[in-house]
C-alpha cells in the first residue's frame, strides 16, 4: 500500500517553466515539490532563447546564475535564402525590455535553472515518475514511483504540469487534441562547427531557407565553445526521401544549401543526430480543477522562431500570479487570468509561424525596401514580446502580416 504525502504546490517537471514557477513561488514563501522523471543534466532541444524570457528568469531570481554560466551572447536573428540575407537586432525593437539573451546548451541551462530552484528551497525529486493523477477532489493527488521503485501518493493545494513534451497530465487526463499544423519533423545534432572567426556573426541564430522548398528550413545556433546546434525542419514526406542513419540524412539535407555547405565545410560531425516528429501539440484546456498546464505541456507550435522557452516561462509567471491572487483571498477565473492572456501571445506566434510556412513572412523580411518602424515592430515579436498589445503586430497579427505582404508585392 502506497504512503500519502502532503504539500502546498506540486510541479511536474524541472525544465524552464517548472524551475521558474518554483523560483517565483519560493519567493512568495510557498512550499514546492518538483517531480522530475529524469536526472539533470539531460539533453533537450530549444537552445536559442528570446530576450523576453530574461525578464522571467530575472524575476525568479536566476539571472546571476545564467549570466555566470558562460553561455553564448545573443542579440538577434539572421535569415538567409539563396543569395538573400537579412538580420534583426533585438536591441532595435519596438517594445521596452531586454534586447539581448543567450544561446544555450539546454542540458546545462536547464540544470542551472533547476539548481536555482533547489537553492531557493524547492524539493526536486529526480528520477521520480508520475504514474497516475486524480484531480476530482478538493486537492489533486499524484501517484508517483520514486527512484527506489517505491510508489507513493502526494497531494497538494495546486498542481502545475511543466512536463514539456512528456505532457503528463494531457496523457493521463485525456486532454490532448490534435494540432492544426501539418505533421513536421526535425533532424538535429551538435557539431564542432569549425567556422573561421570573422565570417559569421555568432551573436545571432541563423535561419536558412532550403534552396528549392520554402517550407523547409535549417537552424544554426552557435554556442560559446566553438560548437553549434544544427538542424532541419520539414514535413515528414520530405524527410522520408533521405536514406541512411539520421546523421547522414541531416548532412545530406544541410549540404543542399550552398551557404551552409561553405560555412560548415570544416565541421566535425562528432555527435549522432536525433529526430523529433509530430512535435506540434494542443490540449482541450490549459487548466482544470486545481491544476494548470505550463509551456509545452499545454501547446507547442513550431521551433522556427524559438518561442518555446519564452512561452514556457511566461506561462509560469501567469500561473504563479493567479495562485498568489488566490492566496490573497481573491476568487480567480483561471480562463481569464491564465489561459486567455497566455493564448494571446501564443496566437501572435502562431500567425507568424503560419506566415513563415506559407511564404508571406519570408517575402516581408527579404524585401529590399524596409520601413524602420515596421522592422522594429517585427523585431519585437522575434525577440519574444508577443504579449505587447501596443504593438500593432500583436494586436492584429494576421491582418497586419497579410497587409504588409500585399504592400511588398506592389513594389516588387
Amino acid at each position: 500500500m502506497s504512503t500519502r504525502q502532503s504539500t502546498d504546490i506540486v510541479i511536474i517537471g524541472a525544465g524552464p517553466s517548472g524551475s521558474v514557477a518554483a523560483g517565483l513561488l519560493r519567493k512568495a514563501g510557498r512550499e514546492v515539490v518538483i517531480i522530475e522523471r529524469e536526472t539533470f543534466p539531460r539533453f533537450s532541444i530549444g537552445e536559442s532563447l528570446l530576450p523576453q524570457s530574461m525578464e522571467y528568469i530575472e524575476k525568479a531570481g536566476f539571472l546571476q546564475d545564467v549570466v555566470q554560466a558562460g553561455f553564448q551572447y545573443k542579440n538577434g536573428a539572421a535569415f538567409a535564402r539563396g543569395a538573400d540575407r537579412t538580420a534583426f537586432d533585438f536591441r532595435e525593437k519596438f517594445s521596452p525590455g531586454w534586447g539581448t539573451t543567450y544561446q544555450v546548451q539546454r542540458a546545462h541551462f536547464d540544470h542551472v535553472l533547476a539548481n536555482g530552484a533547489a537553492k531557493a528551497g524547492a524539493d526536486i525529486r529526480y528520477r521520480h515518475t508520475v504514474l497516475a493523477a486524480d484531480v476530482g477532489g478538493a486537492r489533486p493527488v499524484l501517484t508517483v514511483r520514486g527512484e527506489d521503485d517505491r510508489v507513493y501518493e502526494i497531494e497538494a493545494n495546486f498542481l502545475l504540469d511543466a512536463s514539456g513534451f512528456g505532457r503528463t497530465l494531457p496523457r493521463l487526463l485525456d486532454l490532448e487534441t490534435p494540432s492544426d499544423f501539418p505533421v513536421r519533423g526535425a533532424i538535429f545534432t551538435h557539431i564542432e562547427d569549425g567556422i573561421p572567426a570573422g565570417v559569421f556573426d555568432r551573436n545571432k541564430i541563423l535561419i536558412t531557407v532550403h534552396p528549392e522548398h520554402h517550407d523547409v528550413w535549417y537552424w544554426l545556433i552557435p554556442f560559446s565553445n566553438g560548437r553549434c546546434s544544427i538542424g532541419v525542419v520539414a514535413e515528414r514526406d520530405f524527410l522520408s526521401q533521405y536514406q541512411g542513419d539520421d546523421t547522414g540524412r541531416l548532412k545530406a539535407i544541410v549540404f543542399e544549401d550552398a551557404g551552409l555547405a561553405e560555412l560548415l565545410k570544416q565541421a566535425r560531425w562528432d555527435t549522432p543526430a536525433r529526430t523529433l516528429t509530430g512535435y506540434a501539440a494542443n490540449v482541450k484546456s490549459l487548466h482544470g480543477n486545481r491544476f494548470a498546464l505550463l509551456g509545452n505541456a499545454g501547446e507547442f507550435l513550431d521551433p522556427v522562431f524559438s518561442s518555446g522557452v519564452t512561452i514556457a516561462v511566461k506561462s509560469a509567471d501567469l500561473a504563479v500570479n493567479a495562485l498568489l491572487r488566490e492566496a490573497a483571498g481573491e476568487t480567480v477565473d483561471w480562463e481569464q487570468a491564465y489561459a486567455k492572456p497566455l493564448k494571446k501571445g501564443v496566437d501572435t506566434f502562431r500567425a507568424f509561424v503560419t506566415a513563415w510556412y506559407d511564404g508571406r513572412f519570408q517575402k516581408i523580411i527579404f524585401h529590399k525596401d524596409k520601413n524602420p518602424q515596421i522592422e522594429a515592430m517585427i523585431s519585437s515579436i522575434l525577440a519574444g514580446y508577443a504579449w505587447d498589445e501596443a504593438n500593432p503586430y500583436v494586436a492584429k497579427p494576421e491582418r497586419r502580416l497579410s497587409s504588409l505582404e500585399a504592400a511588398c508585392a506592389l513594389f516588387d
